[in-house]
Order: C-alpha cells, then structure tokens, then sequence
C-alpha cells in the first residue's frame, strides 16, 4: 500500500516529514491542500521542501478548491437544505461551528488518498483531535510521543523559520494556520492587528464584506480594532 504525507507546511507536518525523511520511512507522495489564505512563509517552506522531496525522488502534489476559498467566503450562493432556495450569498468566516475551508480540504485530501496510508501530523500533546481511527490514517508523532513544542524545536534546529515581515509567526500565534481563520483568540488577533498590518487590513476588508463579526456580537474586526487602539492608548 502507497504511504502519503499529508503536509500544511507548519511546524507540526513539517517535522513529521523530515524525521521520516531522516529515517528512510517509506514515503511515496507529500500532499499539500493550499487553502489559497495561507500566509506567504509557508508558501516560501513549500518551495523549500519540494526541492528536498525533489532529491529523495519523492513527488509532491498539492490540491486546491474545486472553487476559490474567496468565492466561497463571499459569492457562493447557499440554498437552505433540502429546498432550491437562497438563503444567503456565501459562507462567511471559516471557523468555529461552521468550518466549510476544513471539511473542503480533509474531503479533497481523503478522496486523493483514497486506498493509501496517510501520515497525518497530530502531536502527542493534542491526541483530542484524533476523531475517528482508521487502518489507513497513521499518525507518527502520537507514536514517537512528540509535542507540538518538540516539533517547532526540531525545525528551528533544521532550519526552517516562519518569519513574516521580520516576525517570526510561532512568536506571536498559537498556530500558523489561514490568516483568516476565524479560530484565533483574541491575543492572536491582538498580535497581528499589531505586528501585522498587512494581514490586518486583509481582516478589514473581508469585514466590510461579512455581516456577521469575526468573533461574534460585539467583536467584528473593526470592533476590535478600536478596542485594541484603546488599550494602546491606556498602556502608553
């Protein structure tokens, strides 16, 4: 049977990758889902890795929507179940209880994996997201007993930096995942309205195109913005 990493290009999957590659595990295909709203450094480690993958003679696919995550986010009409009805023009913010980006990208890797081991990159300490077992998802840092604080040591120590507009994203975020992602808390949000304007004025824009607040009543990105503001102005 064919052996599959499944690969995001954080801290996690990454590690995952170059310690099989350090062992001579078996692998026969890296996959990469881009979510089209990753941040530009795991765009730069993809290029980084795929010339690695290219000397172990191992091929590299990588995935995309079958729609862009914007026209979902924003376009897409969405028709109440069961009926032809149109009950509102796209999805909204990925995240929380409605999470269509994540169900989109496990169903496309899944079905691309179909009949081959796929190597998933759960950490030991995180065992909680582990919610269904299969013979055919192995989850190699859970079995080596790795943290998600022993991947992103075993990367630094490899080379690789997620570093962004002279920050580096581990420092600042809890996980590097989409921009976007209406999953940050309040101080990974904090941090990229502070360290991140760029990525910030992204969050502005998809508000000014979104009813619904980011994270809920009260909290759109422009209701935090000012509440940050404030806070600036109370600590100065």
């Amino acid at each position: 049977m064919r052996n599959v990493v499944s690969i995001s290009f954080g801290k996690d999957s990454l590690a995952m990758l170059l310690i099989m590659l350090k062992r001579g595990m078996r692998i026969d295909e890296a996959v990469f889902y881009d979510t089209e709203v990753e941040f530009d450094c795991i765009y730069t480690i993809r290029d980084k890795v795929k010339v690695l993958l290219g000397r172990h003679g191992i091929p590299f696919t990588q995935l995309r929507p079958n729609r862009c995550f914007l026209y979902s986010m924003l376009e897409k009409p969405i028709h109440k179940q069961g009926t032809e009805r149109i009950h509102r023009i796209g999805y909204g913010w990925c995240g929380g209880p409605c999470r269509w980006g994540t169900s989109a990208k496990i169903q496309s890797i899944d079905r691309h994996c179909r009949g081959s081991n796929i190597h998933i990159a759960i950490a030991a300490d995180e065992r909680e997201r582990i919610k269904q077992k299969s013979p055919y998802k192995l989850y190699p840092l859970v079995d080596w007993g790795m943290t998600e604080a022993d991947c992103l040591e075993y990367c630094y120590n490899e080379g690789y930096r997620w570093t962004e507009d002279g920050v580096e994203l581990y420092d600042i975020l809890s996980r590097v995942s989409c921009w976007c992602c209406r999953n940050k808390n309040l101080d990974e949000l904090r941090n990229i309205y502070h360290f991140l304007p760029r990525y910030w004025e992204k969050l502005r824009d998809l508000q000014s195109k979104i009813h619904e607040p980011m994270k809920g009543p009260g909290k759109s990105v422009f209701d935090l913005e000012r509440r940050f503001e404030q806070e600036k102005r109370r600590a100065a």
